[in-house]
């Protein structure tokens, strides 16, 4: 707390010459993301960060954020903000995988780390260096910009009962995980969430994922698909990012430059922090109100998809050198993380489960 105290006493000081007070130089910018405005939790993020930027620079520096489609359409981000439309964005990496097949890894590895242990690669192992010298031809710079933590399997309009019926399934489904969909047979489909309920309700698509309660009961989806599977395979810790053009950044006072840099860390724990408070009250909701039944996906489908993802991962490594730098500093990471959460974090659920029952 004295670490933000500091910051904001910092940017309320005026600074003065001999002949008085001399006024300091203020920034707008816009801020573009993929995600319909204020949308619980993905949408909230980006206004927050926003208003907190303005607080802690004393109105020095103003972002107005736009929703999806308000500026530009969701998949247009990285390009709108990488050309100078706008100075910032809010979204996910792996819908950049047509330009960059390696920043999907920055959102989520299918089987890979939780966000806890996404937080800890990007800040402490390594992860961020590398994004940032992916992202360093297209003129950007980026941030974590939160974390969904354990997605679940998502919606889906049949039963599935075994490997098989994932065949032929016309699923919305981006980045890896469609990647892994495509090596068991289905065909993923890449859609922002503007676009789910209506494709869904109308059989363009057989299934989706989004995120979890918190947004699949804010989008209805419910009204558009009968069976509700869990667990999350395809993104266990789906991470989000900010990214920034670096010509704006780097035209900002040092100061301003940090403040970005701490209302970003601030919004990437707030969001995981949200979706902690609210998926289990939203899953009652689902539940209890609306009598959704929700199902564990069978193990062959679990074994199956865990197969085929670790083939799709390898066979990017053995033929993108971006990608298997990226890869190889992840597993590192996710092994010695896994490591001692086998005996810190994984023994204490079970623990916790046994003495609660």
């Amino acid at each position: 707390m004295a670490f933000v105290s500091l910051f904001l006493f910092a940017c309320g000081e005026k600074k003065t010459d001999i002949q008085g007070s001399v006024p300091q130089q203020t920034y707008e910018w816009k801020l573009v993301t993929a995600w319909p405005k204020n949308f619980p939790g993905l949408g909230r993020a980006p206004e927050t960060f926003a208003k907190n930027v303005e607080r802690m620079s004393n109105g020095r520096l103003k972002i107005k954020v736009y929703g999806e489609g308000e500026l530009v359409p969701g998949f247009e981000v990285f390009d709108a903000v990488s050309g100078g439309t706008a100075q910032m964005g809010h979204a996910a990496a792996y819908y950049w995988k047509g330009k960059i097949p390696a920043a999907q890894m920055f959102t989520a590895i299918p089987f890979g780390m939780n966000a806890q242990e996404m937080n800890g690669w990007f800040h402490y192992g390594g992860g961020i260096e590398l994004w940032r010298e992916m992202y360093e031809p297209f003129g950007l710079i980026p941030f974590a910009g939160g974390n969904t933590g354990v997605q679940l399997a998502g919606w889906f309009k049949k039963e599935i009962n075994s490997l098989d019926d994932m065949k032929g399934l016309k699923m919305r489904m981006p980045g890896l995980g469609g990647e892994v969909l495509k090596k068991v047979g289905g065909i993923p489909v890449a859609l922002t969430g503007g676009d789910l309920f209506t494709s869904l309700q109308s059989g363009a698509i057989d299934a989706t994922e989004w995120v979890g309660p918190y947004n699949d009961l804010a989008f209805g989806l419910y009204k558009a698909a009968d069976y509700y599977y869990y667990s999350g395979w395809h993104e266990p810790g789906a991470a989000l990012e900010f990214i920034v053009n670096k010509a704006s950044y780097e035209a900002l006072p040092e100061d301003l430059q940090v403040i970005i840099e701490v209302a970003t860390r601030a919004a990437n724990q707030d969001m995981l922090d949200e979706y902690t408070a609210r998926n289990n009250e939203a899953m009652q909701t689902l539940m209890n109100k609306h009598h959704v039944v929700m199902r564990p996906l069978p193990a062959d489908v679990m074994q199956g998809l865990h197969k085929a993802s670790i083939e799709v991962m390898e066979e990017h490594a053995a033929t993108d050198p971006l990608f298997n730098k990226v890869y190889q500093s992840y597993k590192k990471f996710q092994a010695k993380v896994t490591e001692y959460h086998q005996i810190s974090e994984f023994e204490y659920y079970k623990n916790r489960s046994m003495v609660s029952q």
